[in-house]
């Protein structure tokens, strides 16, 4: 059986939210086994075989939604960790070969790896089942065909086929997620007003978001389309949400904070339409390298809060490794790395695109004591060309990126590379194989400004059971 037989329509479709979320690996009008693929090529063929057959169409509902949100999941971990290191090699390589091809004059011996600079081994992720501190639950029609089904999607939009399923089984998501889950699609269920399947269609009750901590407060956030209802009728929505989590069958769920947001598009910030609070304290907080940090309802943190001590560590001895006057943290969402680092510089500064998150970052800083950081808000290819002629030439900066799948614009590059006090940059990147490879041609080819070069490549898995791992990239010139 070939992979592709798994996916007889050739395509699934998860939610734009729960990609935003990086819960999974598969979007709108992309396979969603394409490194899996490559990948499952490097197994023995006995255990190849085993791993195809058990992704046949004869799985449950739950196997096939498995598959896609976790596709690694049957596999054992060490073998998971196997995968994602060749497929790491295999992505380097490329960037390897972009980095001789630049600089022909000098001789760059190859590795054991065929790479030009170190690839150490993945660290993995302490946590490996329920890890996740961020889920997005969609509403939409159920193998049962009740429209009211909370969960995740199977299926393909352009097929009219997609299927809502539970996700009692997914090995990622913690069990207080699925229980809020779970109580909200009994609430929807009770509600007389109808979901909001397709928004030209009408319709109300939307996503629902889960966020917890190491602590175990939880914090739900509930997405609603106002449609033609009145602000009144709006209001008794509300009360009777508080009602079913506080007051009623959903007390279980014990709920810290429970947020509403109306909205009429798919994903609003909180500028545009205000995230309300129904109940509870606005904020939850969560540990890290002995750091606390707040958390909005809206707020970046990374999903798995104990691999991401692993990451943040790792960038910490990569950016120490150096003496630096100044770290430039670019997108640095609510300054996690900034913060933990902040006793070893004389000053951090920080750029993010998310107002909300630059408030949560200076909060952390004062809460911390961290009173050398500066938090920024905006975008990084908007201040960065101003920012950096005036960090001047004489001091070291020790840069770090930490960009989105989208990585970042050219603009941040050209005045990042425009600055020759920025010797060293750290690139952490969740998607390598796309824009992220984008961002690394652009560091190393020969353009305006120095060129960098990779000079080491550690993978830190923050995904267990899922293609992806993070990368850090660590340049220097």
């Amino acid at each position: 059986m070939q992979i592709k037989q798994i996916f007889p329509n050739g395509k699934y479709l998860i939610s734009r939210v729960l990609l935003r979320g990086n819960l999974c690996t598969v979007a709108k009008n992309e396979s969603p086994n394409t490194v899996i693929e490559n990948t499952l090529k490097t197994l023995p063929k006995k255990k190849r075989k085993k791993y195809i057959h058990g992704n046949s169409q004869s799985s449950s509902w739950e196997e096939r939604l498995a598959d896609v949100v976790t596709p690694l999941w049957r596999l054992s971990y060490d073998e998971q960790l196997r995968l994602k290191q060749m497929q790491q090699k295999k992505i380097l390589q490329e960037l390897s070969d972009l980095v001789k091809a630049a600089v022909p004059e000098v001789s760059l011996p190859l590795n054991n790896d065929n790479l030009s600079f170190p690839l150490l081994p993945i660290k993995p992720s302490p946590v490996i089942y329920g890890y996740r501190n961020k889920s997005t639950f969609s509403v939409n029609k159920g193998v049962d065909g009740d429209p009211k089904t909370v969960g995740f999607f199977v299926g393909s939009g352009k097929c009219k086929n997609i299927v809502c399923i539970n996700d009692n089984h997914l090995l990622n998501t913690p069990a207080k997620h699925k229980m809020v889950a779970r109580h909200y699609e009994d609430f929807i269920r009770t509600s007389p007003l109808d979901p909001c399947l397709l928004f030209h269609e009408g319709g109300h009750w939307r996503e629902i978001t889960v966020r917890t901590n190491s602590a175990g407060e939880t914090m739900a956030i509930v997405f609603f389309h106002p449609q033609s209802l009145t602000p009144e009728e709006i209001y008794a929505q509300k009360a009777c949400l508080v009602d079913h989590f506080i007051y009623g069958p959903g007390t279980d769920c014990k709920l810290d904070a429970l947020y509403f947001q109306e909205s009429s598009m798919t994903r609003c910030s909180n500028e545009v339409s205000p995230y309300q609070l129904l109940h509870g304290n606005p904020h939850i907080y969560e540990e890290v390298l002995g750091c606390r940090f707040r958390i909005s309802a809206d707020a970046f943190f990374q999903v798995n809060t104990k691999a991401s001590e692993v990451l943040y560590h790792t960038v910490g001895e990569m950016c120490l490794s150096s003496v630096g006057d100044t770290l430039l943290d670019v997108c640095c969402g609510t300054g996690a790395i900034g913060i933990s680092l902040a006793s070893k510089v004389k000053r951090v500064i920080g750029i993010e695109v998310i107002e909300q998150a630059v408030k949560d970052a200076r909060h952390n800083a004062f809460l911390n004591g961290k009173l050398n950081c500066d938090f920024l808000a905006g975008k990084a290819e908007v201040l960065l060309p101003k920012l950096i002629p005036s960090l001047g030439t004489e001091s070291s900066i020790i840069t770090v990126v930490n960009p989105s799948r989208a990585g970042v614009h050219h603009r941040v590059i050209r005045a990042l590379r425009s600055n020759p006090a920025i010797r060293k940059l750290i690139y952490i990147s969740c998607k390598p194989e796309g824009e992220g490879m984008r961002n690394f041609k652009e560091l190393c080819c020969p353009l305006e400004g120095q060129p960098f070069r990779p000079v080491l490549a550690i993978p830190v898995d923050m995904f267990p059971h899922i293609a992806h791992c993070e990368l850090v990239l660590v340049f220097e010139r």
